[in-house]
């Protein structure tokens, strides 16, 4: 409780100067962007804490800390954060900005929200531009006087990002095609395994549906049997038991833990967006590289 009180703080809203821009996000992945793009001219706050599940979050009263003074408020779409428009439908004069505006959505396969769009477009190169580019371009335009720094900042960090990310996608494109299966619970890597050149399967195709359903282990056993995947992962926002289970009944490797949706707190894993990209691809293309 006690650590969990302390990530909580990092993301509540500090003072911000009177001159800087007052930025809220939906989450975690999309503030960090923000933070990288605002510099010293935004102050920037996430209404859930590091480490939330994302898909139907419940807020609570606290979370409109950070909402009722904003200039700016920054929201995924593509589904993710419906819920967040409980707070948004209370604040007047306020813009809301899109940040996957722009970005074309590959379709969720299966389950209940078979063909809505995936909304984890953050998890690839080119689409991951576009959120900068988004945010730069809401930021400029809530505050003018500053648009400058903005677009020079968001120049910036989208190298950073092609710098963490185009080498490990080479490695993943490298690997032979027995290789090249990205096995996860939550179908959260469309966007990835798209632009590393991987073919995907998973447990269940969004953390609102159930998971790891014996229908759901089942068939992603046969799947696993048939295409001779290599390993699967699970990610750091649901138990790792199905997917334990399905390793040790395919013969398969447990890959270990990959972060998507949330960063962790600051003495964590994935305090920053750029980091939770490296740690996640390096595990998906260093684990995928073992013979």
């Amino acid at each position: 409780m006690i650590r969990y009180l302390a990530a909580l703080l990092l993301f509540l809203p500090v003072s911000a100067t009177a001159d800087q821009l007052k930025v809220a996000t939906s989450f975690t992945i999309i503030a960090d962007m923000a933070r990288n793009v605002g510099g010293d001219h935004a102050q920037v706050h996430s209404i859930t804490p590091p480490g939330a599940e994302i898909h139907g979050y419940q807020p609570t009263p606290g979370d409109i800390i950070g909402l009722s003074d904003a200039d700016l408020v920054l929201v995924n779409g593509l589904n993710l954060d419906l819920w967040a428009q409980r707070f948004l439908d209370g604040i007047a004069d306020v813009p809301v900005v899109t940040v996957t505006d722009g970005i074309t959505p590959i379709p969720i396969s299966g389950g209940d929200y078979d063909g809505q769009p995936n909304p984890h477009a953050w998890m690839a190169l080119d689409s991951a531009q576009v959120y900068v580019d988004n945010i730069a371009g809401a930021m400029a335009a809530a505050d003018p006087d500053n648009a400058a720094a903005y677009r020079a900042n968001a120049d910036s960090y989208k190298q950073q990002i092609a710098e963490v990310v185009g080498p490990l996608r080479d490695r993943a494109r490298a690997l032979p095609p027995q290789r090249r299966w990205l096995v996860t619970s939550e179908g959260a890597f469309s966007y990835l395994a798209r632009d590393f050149g991987l073919q995907e399967l998973f447990l269940w195709p969004i953390n609102s549906e159930g998971q790891g359903t014996p229908q759901q282990v089942r068939r992603l056993i046969d799947s696993m049997r048939d295409s001779g995947a290599p390993v699967i992962f699970s990610e750091s926002t649901v138990s790792d038991r199905p997917a334990r289970r399905i390793a040790a009944e395919t013969g398969a490797d447990y890959g270990g833990i990959l972060y998507v949706d949330s960063l962790s707190d600051a003495d964590g894993p994935v305090p920053t967006y750029l980091d939770l990209l490296r740690v996640t691809s390096e595990a998906i293309v260093g684990r995928l590289e073992d013979e």
